[in-house]
């Protein structure tokens, strides 16, 4: 397949490694110091295996006439920027791993709705320091599955060759039959995780176990849930998007926060959020196409989200202040 993947962070240079190991045909945009970086040394990749690819990087996106699959792996305040060159692309298929539910929306407008297929990420990693005149390697410390699932629901033969080509190179994958429900309940998750992760600059495990925190990251995450069921979402009946979770005690619902909590303490005890990773580095962060979206769609809906609210603040000054 021949493959254009947006963005070399840590996401983009994951999937543009294992598929051109997998012997694809990868073009991965680029830009600045590790695009060159990149394109002279090719991506190391580190964790779940420890190898190096060498992909057509490319820093002339217009250039780009045609794909059997486009993969949007930026951060989601450069989306429009990013993705305004390649409207001359025609893309059979197109996803995004982005964090939010906004992104099928923007892909759609630039490759059609017909392209266009829903997706959630599971998989995080983090590129690391150039050192001795080579790019960032990439630490791939979150093996998770890429889910896959047409935005309308039920199955096609196209997630299922998409879902396998994955597989085979390496990565994890499924497909799913209602995968708008499954971004929505990925995004919950992440609204919580994501808010506490900047507010606190603890490793996720650390703020999910402590009860305060806790306590802030369950009711963020019950909002969001709210605004996506006023809308006629249908979320997965499971973790942070669970009937039990939504509809319990507020007790209850921050000791399963602390459980997973303790779950991360001994399986992955020094991730921490990407949004965290971009705080730490005095960048930008994505709020307004995330968390402010949600508060959007709230007050179309005339939901109460006091805790979401109060945390949207706090990270649109962080992000602010980021030079």
């Amino acid at each position: 397949m021949n493959f254009v993947i947006i963005g070399a962070g840590a996401l983009g240079s994951i999937y543009a490694a294992y598929l051109t190991r997998a012997g694809h045909e990868v073009s991965l945009i680029a830009r600045g110091q590790r695009a060159e970086s990149l394109a002279q040394h090719g991506i190391s990749v580190e964790g779940k295996a420890s190898f190096s690819a060498r992909c057509n990087v490319v820093t002339q996106p217009e250039t780009l006439r045609q794909a059997d699959v486009v993969i949007t792996a930026i951060k989601t305040y450069d989306t429009e920027q990013a993705l305004a060159p390649l409207r001359g692309l025609n893309a059979t298929m197109a996803f995004s791993v982005q964090n939010g539910v906004l992104k099928n929306q923007q892909l759609s407008e630039v490759f059609g709705k017909e392209a266009t297929l829903g997706a959630v990420g599971i998989l995080g990693g983090e590129v690391l320091p150039a050192k001795n005149g080579l790019p960032g390697a990439v630490r791939y410390n979150v093996v998770g599955p890429t889910i896959i699932g047409e935005p309308a629901g039920g199955q096609s033969s196209r997630v299922k060759e998409l879902v396998d080509t994955l597989v085979q190179a390496g990565l994890e994958a499924r497909a799913s039959n209602e995968i708008t429900s499954v971004e929505w309940s990925k995004f919950v998750g992440w609204s919580g995780f994501s808010t506490l992760a900047v507010m606190t600059r603890l490793p996720t495990w650390r703020f999910l176990t402590d009860a305060d925190t806790a306590l802030i990251a369950a009711r963020v995450m019950r909002e969001t849930a709210a605004v996506a069921i006023s809308h006629g979402v249908g979320l997965q009946d499971s973790g942070f998007s669970s009937t039990k979770f939504l509809d319990g005690s507020e007790d209850d619902a921050v000791r399963a926060v602390q459980a997973h909590g303790e779950k991360m303490r001994v399986n992955a005890p020094d991730f921490r959020q990407s949004i965290l990773q971009d705080a730490d580095r005095n960048r930008r962060l994505e709020v307004h196409e995330t968390l402010d979206y949600t508060l959007q769609l709230a007050t179309q809906r005339g939901v109460a989200t006091p805790a979401l609210d109060l945390c949207c603040r706090v990270l649109r000054a962080v992000s602010r202040a980021a030079v």
